[in-house]
């Protein structure tokens, strides 16, 4: 009697639960990819991601928090139904159904869901579109929200670095060398006084910004330096952060004209002067490469030439801090370029301008 082994079928190895080394190979490096693909996207999206959950449920902390649960459930999820088409989509949509399902559960009852809904924290009749490519201004009503003159400078700074950049409590406290259980404190503070003030979550009209504009350009200034020297674990420069601050200070230049601050204008030079050198700052071993050692044929022209009339333009007006770093920065980088220069930075330095705001 002779038997013929027959391979199982594919459904009966599925049945079976037999995993070939294919099969584990294909899961392991779907895993992989999704993981990666979740660690980018928060890397890149944090901000915009809680900027946008913020106008919709009208709450930091529970904007946060739904979006902390959005990226461990695709942690979970992605690895087995694949990455979705627009994952930042994905994240947002189902944080905000983790944010409503906080609000019936802390509701209790239908008579109060009622009220979050009809004071507006839960939107029934328009939303924004996930699909979009970009969600105009949210992270600027962010920006201007944090930066309410009700809350301390340094509650402002903390706060926006958290909420946009993504920073952990700790990397900010190391950054005012403080502890994180102080930078904790903080933090709670200012979200209360937020909620307890009923501070709005827009940009201010033109005629109550110019009391804000200095902490914005502040805060600004400082998401572009977290993204040009990272703070946190990782790569040491942070392109999409430095990126979304050139973008915000366009912004603030453009909702400031016709004729914006010179402050306004001198921090968009500086920002796209110090960014043109991005791709000659790290070697490849990732390491930094001093500015004297940079190979200059790396720099991007296209921001230099961008940047060099609004220097000019900035000290056209009252020039002050930003404005002297951009013209040292147009020194370093353009040394050809001096005229006047040298008699702007006396100005600045006689008038007891502190270089570093």
């Amino acid at each position: 009697m002779y038997f013929i082994c027959v391979p199982p079928s594919i459904s009966r190895t599925a049945l079976a639960q037999i995993d070939t080394s294919a099969e584990k190979y294909l899961q392991s490096d779907m895993t992989a990819d999704a993981t990666t693909a979740v660690e980018e996207l928060y890397r890149s999206d944090w901000g915009r991601i809680v900027a946008t959950l913020i106008g919709l449920v009208g709450d930091f902390d529970l904007a946060e928090e739904s979006a902390q649960e959005a990226f461990t459930a695709a942690v979970d999820q992605w690895p087995v139904s694949g990455i979705p088409e627009f994952p930042r989509a994905w994240i947002i949509q189902t944080a905000r159904h983790k944010a409503i399902d906080r609000i019936r559960h802390r509701a209790r009852s239908e008579e109060k869901l009622e009220l979050y809904v009809n004071s507006g924290f839960v939107p029934t009749v328009q939303e924004p579109d996930y699909d979009t490519s970009e969600i105009p201004d949210d992270r600027l009503r962010l920006i201007f929200t944090c930066c309410h003159p009700a809350l301390a400078p340094e509650a402002q700074v903390a706060l926006t670095l958290r909420t946009l950049c993504g920073l952990e409590t700790d990397e900010i406290a190391r950054a005012f060398l403080v502890s994180p259980e102080t930078m904790a404190q903080r933090l709670v503070r200012a979200k209360r006084k937020i909620r307890a003030a009923g501070i709005p979550y827009i940009v201010p009209e033109m005629s109550d910004m110019s009391e804000r504009l200095d902490a914005v350009l502040t805060v600004i200034y400082l998401v572009f330096n977290e993204g040009y020297a990272a703070t946190r674990s990782g790569p040491l420069v942070r392109t999409d952060l430095c990126a979304e601050a050139i973008r915000l200070g366009r912004l603030v230049r453009m909702l400031t004209g016709p004729q914006p601050p010179a402050e306004v204008t001198a921090l968009v030079a500086l920002m796209l002067l110090q960014d043109a050198r991005r791709d000659a700052r790290l070697d490849e071993a990732g390491d930094i490469v001093v500015l004297e050692q940079q190979d200059r044929r790396r720099w991007d022209q296209g921001q230099i030439a961008e940047a060099l009339p609004l220097v000019a333009e900035a000290f056209r007006g009252s020039p002050g801090p930003y404005a002297l770093q951009a013209a040292i920065a147009v020194r370093r980088r353009a040394p050809k370029i001096r005229t006047g220069l040298r008699s702007c930075v006396s100005t600045i330095f006689s008038n007891g301008c502190n270089p570093r705001p």
